[in-house]
């Protein structure tokens, strides 16, 4: 493919779906660490009905809006939770589990009830997202990087991913030292003055950004499975947490690019017709990534003991 067609075509999803992939891989070290893997998955749960719900009441899909929306259906999660909890006497795992997996089927429900395939929300695209859409008709070549005229007209997921994963990137560097010593001694953390409640809510909230982010460029399955994926590979070939981010950055990119390329040209070269899912192929590779590591990692062996500080 020559750079008059990558560009254009190919380009802007990749560099989304990989944008995409490390902001929640960031951050999904941190929650696998903190035994929290899942919170990533109930995140892109109960997000789904508040994105819904704002886009319903404003008509619009833009970021305040989607963010505010998901901002309060985390909240409605949360009291729902407890509420559970209290009420039913029940175990927290238990209460999360059946209010995320309601929500979600809230979700489902008014997307299915609601008018929202005419701006690209729906079922489908709740979960498979809409990233082979996200092209740059107004480049013309590798030159048009270069020119601001064809710039103004980027699809606006990649400076909003772009913007996202430099917060993520930031929130971890501000507070790297701090995240460090309460992921492996939350007790020892507590002595030295890190107000550790806080600082686990700030890492929730920042996973919360990057999945709300993501989710309508990539759907849920992309964001369910870069929380978890790049991070537990990455785990399985380290003992250390610096080795461990780059690992599970690189197996974020990789995952994205690999899983882009294969759903576009992988049928046409089994003598198929038609290309797959972007976002499923992505998560496939992720998915095979980790069974390779869990395989071969040299740490696979101590891969449920954190890792080292």
């Amino acid at each position: 493919m020559s750079g008059e067609e990558f560009v254009p075509l190919s380009l802007t999803p990749m560099l989304i779906g990989v944008f995409a992939a490390v902001a929640c891989a960031l951050p999904g070290n941190f929650l696998l660490l903190r035994r929290q893997a899942l919170i990533g998955d109930a995140i892109s749960h109960v997000v789904l009905p508040g994105i819904v719900v704002a886009f319903l009441l404003t008509g619009m899909i833009a970021a305040w809006p989607m963010m505010l929306g998901a901002a309060g259906a985390a909240l409605v999660a949360v009291v729902l939770i407890e509420a559970i909890r209290r009420l039913g006497r029940i175990e927290p795992g238990a209460a999360m589990g059946v209010v995320f997996t309601t929500m979600f089927a809230f979700g489902v429900l008014l997307l299915e009830q609601s008018d929202t395939s005419a701006v690209h929300l729906d079922v489908e695209h709740a979960l498979y997202g809409n990233l082979e859409s996200l092209i740059w008709l107004d480049a013309t070549g590798w030159r048009s990087l270069l020119d601001p005229q064809a710039l103004r007209y980027l699809p606006v997921e990649l400076p909003r991913m772009a913007l996202t994963l430099a917060g993520v990137c930031l929130f971890i560097a501000l507070f790297w030292r701090a995240l460090k010593i309460s992921t492996f001694d939350e007790g020892f953390a507590r002595t030295m003055g890190i107000r550790t409640n806080l600082l686990g809510l700030g890492l929730v909230i920042t996973a919360a950004v990057a999945a709300v982010a993501a989710f309508d460029a990539v759907g849920s399955i992309i964001v369910i499975a870069m929380f978890i994926c790049p991070a537990a590979s990455a785990r399985m070939m380290t003992n250390r947490l610096e080795a461990q981010i780059g690992w599970s950055v690189g197996f974020a990119v990789l995952a994205a690019v690999l899983g882009y390329v294969l759903a576009g040209y992988g049928p046409l070269w089994l003598g198929g017709q038609d290309a797959v899912s972007t976002a499923g192929m992505i998560a496939t590779v992720s998915g095979g990534v980790l069974a390779v590591t869990a395989k071969c990692g040299p740490c696979r062996s101590r891969a449920g003991a954190p890792a080292g500080v």
